[in-house]
């Protein structure tokens, strides 16, 4: 009997001391490769919830060894969220839109006429994020701007690769604006909108609708921190942030293989530009340098990096990237010519930030209308981490509304 006591507490102490260096691991782990500009928005909350996000993944590759379950799937559960409960301002129901799955949110209240519809794209990497993580976000647009709004849900990678995620947009966003009517909605005012990977994914989207002549003009795009390219990785905002949670430049590089081919075996090619041969890089200096980047976006430091060439191994791995409904930064100026009125959103601490100065460049001098929101001491993500209680931070809730008085315009 003592000595199964004995045995239990040595059990016991050996877990909570494994406990212990989880913990002190994950902690040393997140603040030894994160840097936190002392210019952002909640410097210390945004710590925390690095080391949060850390710890997740951390415990996430554990069971993975243990064989209980994959990283991947135990992040996208963590990061789940939950359905809420009736919302007095609207009629909220899940539908299928063909085979993709989608949550409609309709304001209750009486309208003179059919109202403006907002489909969403939710960020996340194109691994992870659903209707469920973006519920607040959808509501909130919904609520206050008084739109009818379409989350969608998307197939996700690895499981899924390109172009499945940007396919099951395009056939939401066909079918919703064909059916606009039943929804009471007007078929002449569809925005397309989206965070970050949902951002890539409305460009993409739009892009392809504004060509279709059987279908209504979309009215908008709405896009939020969005990657509009895999071509560059060491643009100003890559080297500068590239170590500002919540998405780090190496991540990036990682999601976009993920999204391409489901495998990352030439992650540290696509970093170092050695991924695409330097005449295929040239073929879209016009569009995507960083001379096209304003002077005070570089104050924080740049360092222009050589072109250098790659393996034909690489290219032929890798060369979807320039496809421009994976890259829309790259459509043909016939395309862009004819793209909608946008709203464009970036984050100063943000590696994605230049994406969204290069394509809203591109806009002007195409002359489409842009409507142009930057948070100063922004950090990519902060949009959906509205209604996340003690997690959500003061300027994604005015990122947000100012996506709302964008909406109200329209």
């Amino acid at each position: 009997m003592a000595f199964a006591y004995m045995l239990l507490v040595l059990v016991l102490a050996v877990f909570i001391a494994a406990f212990i260096l989880l913990v002190v691991g994950t902690i040393y782990f997140a603040l030894s490769n994160s840097e936190i500009p002392p210019g952002v928005d909640q410097p210390v909350k945004l710590r925390l919830l690095h080391i949060i996000l850390t710890g997740t993944a951390v415990l996430g590759k554990i069971l993975e060894r243990l064989g209980l379950c994959s990283q991947v799937g135990f992040v996208r559960y963590m990061r789940q969220g939950k359905k809420l409960g009736e919302d007095p301002k609207l009629f909220i129901k899940d539908l299928q839109f063909g085979r993709v799955p989608v949550r409609l949110y309709q304001p209750q209240a009486p309208s003179a006429g059919r109202r403006r519809g907002v489909i969403y794209f939710h960020g996340g990497g194109w691994m992870f994020g659903s209707i469920d993580s973006y519920e607040t976000v959808c509501r909130y647009i919904a609520g206050e701007s008084e739109s009818v709004v379409v989350s969608v849900e998307y197939r996700l990678a690895p499981e899924h690769t390109y172009p499945a995620q940007y396919e099951d947009c395009l056939a939401a966003s066909t079918h919703f604006m064909k059916m606009a009517e039943d929804y009471g909605v007007d078929p002449a005012c569809i925005i397309l909108a989206g965070d970050s990977a949902g951002g890539n994914l409305a460009a993409a989207v739009c892009q392809t609708l504004v060509t279709s002549a059987d279908l209504p003009k979309v009215h908008a795009q709405l896009l939020i921190y969005p990657c509009l390219q895999a071509i560059d990785f060491n643009l100003p905002s890559y080297q500068q942030n590239r170590g500002v949670p919540i998405l780090f430049r190496e991540r990036a590089a990682f999601y976009v293989l993920q999204y391409l081919t489901g495998d990352a075996s030439f992650l540290e090619d696509v970093l170092e530009g050695s991924h695409l041969p330097v005449d295929v890089k040239l073929k879209f200096r016009k569009w995507l340098s960083a001379d096209n980047i304003p002077k005070e976006f570089k104050v924080r430091g740049y360092k222009p990096k050589v072109p250098i060439g790659c393996s034909l191994e690489v290219y032929e791995a890798v060369k979807g990237l320039c496809e421009p409904s994976f890259s829309p930064l790259l459509a043909e100026e016939a395309v862009v010519h004819q793209l909608p009125a946008s709203f464009i959103l970036t984050c100063e601490y943000d590696v994605l930030r230049d994406d969204g100065l290069l394509y809203k460049k591109r806009l002007e001098d195409s002359g489409v209308p842009v409507t142009w929101y930057h948070i100063e001491n922004g950090f990519h993500g902060v949009i959906s981490l509205f209604g996340h209680g003690g997690l959500s931070f003061p300027t994604g809730k005015k990122g947000l509304d100012s996506i709302v008085s964008f909406l109200r315009s329209l």
